[in-house]
């Protein structure tokens, strides 16, 4: 897959990744690692960016497109996050919510 010259550090390590799987489905959780830890609030829409949820392991952008292969529902948060998701052809950017400037973004595979 041909790389957007504007994109973060394939192989840069600054996203927080964790997979669940539950019975048939997988879920992959993947946040900017600077946001781990904070809430956003924006009028009604609240979003908490937890440990607990995303997890502490380090991922580069190789490991996301890795992890995304087997993924049948994806949370992505954050502006390398959501970048990665994009390019990867998993989200559309004009489906992209931002709450408190940050953007966010899930994919449903069916």
């Amino acid at each position: 897959m041909m790389r957007n010259s504007g994109a973060p550090d394939y192989n840069e390590m600054s996203m927080c990744l964790r997979t669940y799987t539950i019975g048939g489905e997988v879920l992959v959780a993947v946040c900017d690692s600077e946001l781990l830890g904070q809430r956003f609030t924006e009028n009604e829409l609240q979003l908490e960016v937890s440990a607990s949820f995303f997890g502490h392991e380090l991922a580069s952008a190789a490991m996301l497109e890795r992890a995304l292969e087997e993924a049948t529902m994806a949370n992505f948060v954050g502006e390398r996050a959501v970048a990665w998701a994009i390019e990867f052809e998993y989200v559309d950017r004009e489906n992209v919510l931002r709450i408190d400037g940050v953007p966010c973004a899930q994919m449903v595979r069916m």
